[in-house]
């Protein structure tokens, strides 16, 4: 039992406790180079959620210094050190508007504002996320009171994703959604407190001493208050988690459910949209070539409660136009998110199409009906009557050593005219 006692005992290898509150106290300010960071960061993360590139989130996490003031905050209540815990309070309350105004500024400017998979997975909070910042905080704590700290604050910012809430809620600011707003903010919170709780619970453990003497009663009431506080982080959480494991069942349930009646009967399904947060829930699907009966369809509702699906519609869609429209629209909403560079791309492909002349069979005519005219070049021209008017003209230049005769030229601009269905054709001679 002695050795099992040795084997887990936090207090061998310790720094000094003086040494370690030192060193805490030293990584709460937000000033200067400190702020400067944070917005790079802020900064590097925002673009990472906005382009769904999770190795960039994770760059921005490793320099951001937001974990110092939720650390400190945890000592400070740990010690007692209400000087200390309003130092904390602050600085961590700067660096968050810091935060919050720069993905705001960001998202604002950025053309993109397509909702990624990376943004949304901070939309939605629950205990995973609690049990994340609670054992990561432990981490970074435990190490952080060692002689041979190593350098576990970057993987404990990693684990726990403290700036894609904070951008994410600047993104909801920057749309004007709320509720993207309100749960990454949630998730922010949740992480910071539970840090800082389990940072508390570390320094209680390792009996660091009181800095002010505090009478029990006003202990207990400190005591009473963090309980407190931790009910409140801790219930909707739970009950967010619920709803997760909730819809995850379903998704199951409804996969399991279109394996067995579609798929293994050979059925070729082209569209499936799965409505769970409406009332009643809903299934909608569509098939290749299947066309199924008001019995059928009957029959299947009924076999939904078989798959633990009960109280959900099913629809299959046997309308080719309704079918077709929605299968656009799907295919639509995924294209959404193309490129600056791309869109670009074809506008200057456009742009150079109403300057290129590329008609192959018009030039080889021109060659067999009018010979002379070699060696030539035919293509458009912008031309500008005044600020607000312009239109294209076709120009021919040719380079002939002979003049062509005045009939010559005025029958090829005729037929130029009528091929191109249009009557701004000029002919020039190069000299």
């Amino acid at each position: 039992m002695n050795k099992l006692y040795r084997f887990l005992n936090l207090h061998f290898g310790e720094e000094a406790k003086d040494k370690v509150l030192e060193n805490v106290t030293a990584s709460i300010s937000f000033r200067g180079a400190n702020v400067w960071i944070l917005a790079c960061a802020i900064a590097v993360a925002s673009v990472g959620l906005n382009v769904n590139s999770t190795a960039v989130i994770i760059g921005a996490m490793l320099i951001s210094p937001l974990m110092g003031p939720i650390v400190g905050a945890g000592f400070a209540l740990g010690v007692y050190d209400f000087d200390l815990l309003k130092k904390s309070i602050k600085n961590l309350a700067i660096a968050t508007v810091v935060s919050l105004f720069v993905s705001f500024l960001y998202f604002l400017l950025s053309p993109f504002k397509e909702a990624q998979s990376e943004l949304l997975a901070r939309t939605a909070p629950n205990i995973y996320d609690v049990l994340i910042a609670f054992f990561g905080g432990l981490a970074g704590v435990i190490a952080l009171t060692r002689v041979e700290k190593g350098n576990p604050i970057p993987g404990v910012a990693i684990a726990t994703a403290l700036m894609p809430p904070l951008c994410t809620a600047g993104y909801g600011l920057a749309i004007g959604n709320f509720s993207y707003f309100g749960g990454a903010l949630y998730l922010y919170t949740i992480n910071c407190f539970f840090i800082c709780i389990s940072t508390f619970l570390i320094v209680k453990l390792l009996k660091y001493p009181k800095v002010k003497f505090v009478d029990k009663a006003r202990e207990k009431k400190i005591t009473r208050t963090i309980t407190t506080l931790i009910l409140v982080m801790l219930i909707p959480s739970f009950y967010l988690a619920y709803q997760l494991l909730q819809e995850k069942k379903y998704s199951q349930n409804v996969d399991n459910f279109i394996q067995q009646e579609f798929t293994n009967k050979g059925y070729t399904l082209i569209y499936e949209n799965t409505h769970f947060n409406s009332r009643p829930k809903k299934i909608e699907v569509a098939f290749l070539d299947k066309k199924f009966s008001d019995t059928e369809k009957e029959d299947l509702n009924k076999k939904l409660a078989t798959y633990q699906i009960e109280g959900t519609e099913l629809v299959i869609r046997q309308d080719s136009t309704d079918l077709k429209r929605d299968i656009l629209a799907e295919i639509s909403k995924q294209s959404r998110n193309v490129s600056e560079s791309d869109v670009t791309i074809q506008n200057l492909r456009k742009e150079l199409a109403s300057y290129t002349f590329s008609d192959q069979e018009l030039i080889s005519e021109i060659n067999i009906l009018f010979p002379e005219l070699a060696p030539y070049s035919i293509g458009k021209q912008l031309v500008v009557v005044n600020p607000d008017s312009s239109f294209h003209q076709n120009i021919v230049t040719y380079t002939s050593g002979e003049a062509i005769p005045a009939a010559e030229l005025s029958k090829l601009k005729t037929w130029l005219e009528t091929k191109l269905n249009s009557k701004n054709v000029r002919i020039i001679r190069a000299q």
